[in-house]
């Protein structure tokens, strides 16, 4: 079952169930990955609609942070609570474990050996951890292992 399949049945059960704030999270879903594929002009691949997830879940965890500065607690529960049924539909993040060890492997193949390199190794990295962790977050641990 594709993504849209899935938001379709998650969408008619959220109906059933008069959900009302998941059913909008899930139509404004599935609305940006219909707009991607006509943008594109094919079916997305799998990969694709991780992409387009994840650009949903960066501008809502943007979000956040701008109604936590302007001190809006109303709208950033509300935000909170479209980044909790986004991550239902995203895989499971890397643990801090597990990126750290990703990230030396990394470095080890690109033969990294200072900031320089930075570039090389987050275009090696980036396809590797590919919607399960935040590309500053990696960026922070590559800086930190080569520095």
């Amino acid at each position: 079952m594709n993504m849209l399949e899935r938001l379709q049945e998650d969408m008619k059960n959220a109906m059933r169930n008069k959900e009302k704030e998941r059913l909008t999270v899930i139509r404004s879903l599935k609305s940006a990955l219909q707009n991607e594929a006509i943008h594109q002009g094919r079916e997305l691949s799998e990969e694709e609609e991780l992409t387009v997830l994840n650009r949903e879940m960066k501008q809502r965890k943007e979000s956040l942070h701008e109604f936590i500065q302007a001190g809006r607690t109303d709208l950033a529960d509300k935000t909170r609570q479209e980044i909790d049924i986004i991550e239902v539909y995203l895989p499971s993040q890397l643990s801090e474990e597990e990126l750290d060890v990703i990230v030396q492997e990394t470095i080890a193949e690109t033969g990294a050996a200072s900031k320089a390199d930075m570039g090389k190794v987050m275009s090696a990295i980036m396809p590797k951890v590919k919607g399960r962790a935040d590309g500053s977050e990696v960026k922070k641990r590559v800086e930190q292992a080569l520095a």
